[in-house]
């Protein structure tokens, strides 16, 4: 007997670390805000007290594309779950652009990180355009490019290999 599928609301109110791997200090965003087949927005918060804070508690910039690596795999992990499935890992290729509108995120800031899908293949490339915003402002944007290799720890094993 297999287990009922889960309905989108059902999804979206489970605990994070039920969605994504990432465990402790490494999980960045608080939970799923939004899903659908191509779009996701995750809330994240900025511990001002977290192994990234500089001196005045704020989150540099540039973690801004782990938020919304983050966000890429929860829409993912949500898609295969939805069917049935369970969240295979993946790994960030990069960005051509990331641009982020200061140098750092506020300490005690709450994060809005969306991700919409532009592209995904058989073989397992993505690309999503993702933003990052604090209430009205527009924080950080980028195009980000993902691979979910069929076989994660072969391929893992063939990059260490080469």
């Amino acid at each position: 007997m297999t287990a009922p599928l889960l309905t989108i609301e059902q999804l979206v109110r489970q605990p994070i670390e039920a969605i994504i791997p990432h465990r402790g200090s490494m999980l960045l965003i608080d939970a799923v805000e939004t899903f659908d087949e191509t779009t996701l927005s995750a809330r994240a918060s900025v511990d001002p007290r977290a192994w990234y804070a500089d001196a005045d508690g704020a989150m540099p910039a540039w973690i801004g594309i782990e938020l919304m690596a983050q966000s890429i795999a929860a829409h993912v992990a949500l898609l295969s779950m939805r069917n049935g499935g369970h969240a295979r890992p993946g790994v960030l290729l990069g960005s051509r652009s990331y641009q982020a509108a200061r140098p750092a995120f506020v300490g005690g800031a709450r994060l809005l990180v969306h991700v919409s899908e532009l592209l995904r293949s058989e073989e397992g490339h993505g690309a999503y355009e993702c933003t990052i915003d604090a209430g009205d402002v527009r924080c950080a944007e980028a195009v980000i490019k993902v691979f979910q290799p069929p076989d994660f720890q072969s391929f893992i094993e063939g990059s260490f290999s080469s």
